[in-house]
């Protein structure tokens, strides 16, 4: 998209009308983030173990001191050589972000249907330093609707974003939050799916600044590689 080329008047008078835009936009999101707070939450009573590299945990130990922990559900299945690309998209992002969050009680863990080997693999591959487990052989995964069977994926009904549906794949991307209320009680508060980890990913809003945003056309996505494979890639 080719926008006019105008004055610098004609520019702020467009501008300042596309900021009572924005500001609308702002309270909108305001206004759904306390309704999103407010959603009642349900208590997790299965044992769900992961390994990390303290060993073995419960969700209650991902939690560390902290009373909110926020997963990230990272596609990278059992029999993967590296994982998923657009996940790694957004870890890129998350990565260093955990000792802010801390600051205000909150937990951030990465959790893949996915070997600890092939993790620590992986990530000191991508050289990032998140906290990063394994549900492997857990129901984590297929608990949280991120992890799919075979019988699930053929007859079109995997169930992701809340709904049942066709997926292309064993593992699904998503977000999850929880919350211990007390120390011996684990609820769980919120989900998200799809285009609801949009607003995680800051590479893509800063490219929403730009005169071409996002720039992919029907091809979503295609252009991404993980970061240290562009180089090779055709830009």
């Amino acid at each position: 998209m080719t926008s006019a080329i105008v004055s610098r008047e004609e520019w702020l008078e467009a501008r300042r009308a596309h900021l009572a835009d924005e500001k609308a936009f702002t309270r909108a999101r305001d206004a759904l983030t306390a309704r999103r707070r407010a959603l009642p939450s349900v208590k997790v009573d299965k044992t769900y173990l992961f390994e990390g590299p303290q060993g073995t945990q419960t969700l209650s130990d991902l939690f560390g001191p902290h009373s909110q922990l926020i997963v990230s559900h990272f596609m990278y299945g059992p029999d993967w050589e590296e994982g998923c690309p657009s996940c790694s998209f957004w870890a890129d992002g998350y990565d260093g972000l955990e000792i802010h969050l801390a600051h205000r009680d909150t937990a951030f863990v990465t959790v893949s249907n996915t070997s600890l080997e092939n993790i620590e693999r992986y990530r000191i591959r991508m050289g990032w330093k998140l906290s990063w487990v394994s549900s492997l052989g857990s129901d984590f995964n297929a608990d949280f609707h991120v992890s799919f069977t075979p019988e699930q994926m053929a007859a079109g009904d995997a169930d992701y974003n809340y709904a049942p549906r066709g997926f292309p794949a064993p593992e699904a991307p998503g977000l999850s939050v929880f919350h211990k209320p007390d120390a011996n009680t684990v609820v769980h508060t919120y989900s998200t799916y799809a285009r609801g980890l949009d607003m995680m990913n800051a590479a893509y809003h800063l490219l929403d600044l730009t005169p071409k945003g996002r720039d992919e056309g029907d091809g979503i996505m295609r252009w991404l590689r993980r970061h240290d494979q562009y180089d090779a890639a055709a830009p």
